[in-house]
C-alpha cells in the first residue's frame, strides 16, 4: 500500500514565506489578537479580490455569523441558505434564532437554483437575507441571484469558503454581495490553520464587525461593553501564515485547476461518469475535484475502493434540509441536491499530489469499470 493520499490538506510554501511572518510576530512579541500581521493579512486579502475593507476572524463561520448580524438579522426572521452546502453556513442562522429557509441547486452550477430561490421569494415575501455558497469553488449564477436581492430589497452574502481565487465573469467571487465571507480551514485552498475573513464595500459595517469580535469592548479606560461581544478576532500567529499563503494562493489554483482536468480527461469517457459542470463565465479554483455516478458503479464502490489504496475521497455534501437537526425547517424546489448528493463523489485534490499519486488514484477507480 502507498504512502496516504489526501483529499485536500495544508500546503506550506515552498518558499517560507509563512515562517518569515511568524518569526515576525514571535520576535516582536505581538502574540494576540492583533498585530501587524493582522492588519496587513486584511488589507492584503481584501486588495486581491477587490473589496475595500476585511476583517480577520477566528473561522469562516464567525464571519457569517457577522455578517448576518451586520444585516439587521434577528429573532423570527427568514434567511434563505442553499440546501448542499456544509452546516457552517446554516448554523450561524441559528445563532442568530433566524429560521433558515433551504433552496434547491440547479444541474448548471449544482448551486443555488435561481429559479427555486424566485419561488421562495413568493412564498416567503419578509426575508431578511440570502446565504449563496460558491460550492467546491464553482460559482453561482450570480447576475440572476443578485437581480433577485436588488429586486426583493434584500441582503446577500457570499459563503466563498471554498471559493477563494474564483472568478465569476471576471470578478472574484465574495464580492458580489453586501458581505462575503472566506475560510482558512485546513483543507482550503490556502490556510491559516484555522480562521476567516469578512470583506465588504461597506467599510462600516466591517469596522462595526470588528468591535463586536472584539467582546465590544467599548471606548473607556475601564472594562465597559454596553452590546453582546463575541471572541472572533483572529490572532496575530495565524494572520502571518494566511500573509504567506496568500502569496502561494496562485499557483494553487492552478494546481487545482489541472487536478481536474486530469481527472475528467482520464474518467470522464467511464459510463455513467458526469464531472462537476463548467460554465463559459467561472473561473473555478475547483478546490475539490466531484463527480457524479449514474450507471452500476455506485459513490460508495468508489470510496472504498480508493479506501483501501490508503486513498482518501468523499461524499458530496449531504443536502441541509435532510440533516436530522435541520429537516424541520421548508425547503423549496425539487430533487437536484438530493440526488447530487446520491449519486456525488469527492476526488482527492490535494495541491501536493504528483503525477504518480494521480495516476494511482484514476487506475484503482478505471479498475471497478
Amino acid at each position: 500500500m502507498g504512502d496516504r493520499i489526501f483529499l485536500s490538506s495544508p500546503h506550506m510554501s515552498d518558499e517560507g514565506y509563512e515562517l518569515q511572518y511568524v518569526n515576525e510576530a514571535f520576535e516582536t512579541n505581538w502574540i494576540a489578537p492583533l498585530g501587524t500581521n493582522v492588519n496587513e493579512f486584511e488589507n492584503e486579502l481584501a486588495s486581491k479580490v477587490g473589496s475595500k475593507s476585511a476583517a480577520a476572524l477566528s473561522s469562516g463561520t464567525a464571519a457569517i455569523h457577522l455578517a448576518l448580524k451586520a444585516a439587521g438579522v434577528e429573532e423570527g426572521d427568514i434567511v434563505f441558505c442553499p440546501t448542499l452546502t456544509f452546516s457552517a453556513t446554516a448554523n450561524p442562522i441559528i445563532y442568530q434564532n433566524a429560521t433558515p429557509v433551504f433552496i434547491d441547486s440547479n444541474e448548471e452550477t449544482w448551486n443555488m437554483c435561481p429559479k427555486a430561490l424566485e419561488e421562495a421569494f413568493k412564498k416567503y415575501p419578509d426575508v431578511k437575507a440570502v446565504i449563496v455558497v460558491h460550492l467546491y469553488g464553482l460559482s453561482a449564477d450570480m447576475d440572476q441571484i443578485v437581480a433577485l436581492c436588488k429586486k426583493h430589497n434584500v441582503t446577500l452574502i457570499e459563503d466563498a469558503a471554498e471559493s477563494l481565487g474564483t472568478y465569476y465573469k471576471g470578478q472574484h467571487t465574495g464580492t458580489f454581495g453586501d458581505y462575503g465571507i472566506f475560510s482558512f480551514n485546513g483543507n482550503k485552498i490556502i490556510t491559516t490553520s484555522g480562521g476567516g475573513m469578512l470583506v465588504s464595500n461597506n467599510e462600516e459595517k466591517i469596522a462595526k464587525a470588528r468591535f463586536w469580535a472584539t467582546q465590544s469592548r467599548d471606548t473607556a479606560r475601564h472594562y465597559q461593553h454596553s452590546e453582546l461581544g463575541f471572541n472572533y478576532r483572529m490572532s496575530n500567529v495565524v494572520a502571518g501564515i494566511g500573509r504567506g499563503q496568500l502569496k502561494v494562493l496562485d499557483q494553487r489554483v492552478e494546481k487545482k485547476r489541472a487536478i481536474y482536468e486530469f481527472y475528467k480527461k482520464e474518467l470522464g469517457a467511464l459510463e455513467g461518469v458526469e464531472f462537476m459542470p463548467a460554465n463559459e463565465w467561472d473561473y473555478a479554483n475547483h478546490w475539490l475535484s466531484a463527480m457524479t455516478l449514474n450507471g452500476s458503479v455506485r459513490p460508495l464502490d468508489v470510496m472504498e475502493a480508493l479506501e483501501a489504496e490508503n486513498i482518501e475521497s468523499r461524499p458530496i455534501w449531504k443536502p441541509m434540509h435532510l440533516q436530522p437537526f435541520f429537516e424541520k425547517y421548508d425547503f423549496v424546489g425539487t430533487d437536484v441536491s438530493e440526488r447530487l448528493f446520491e449519486n456525488g463523489v469527492c476526488l482527492p485534490s490535494d495541491t501536493k499530489m504528483t503525477d504518480e499519486d494521480l495516476k494511482r488514484v484514476v487506475d484503482v477507480v478505471k479498475g471497478l469499470w
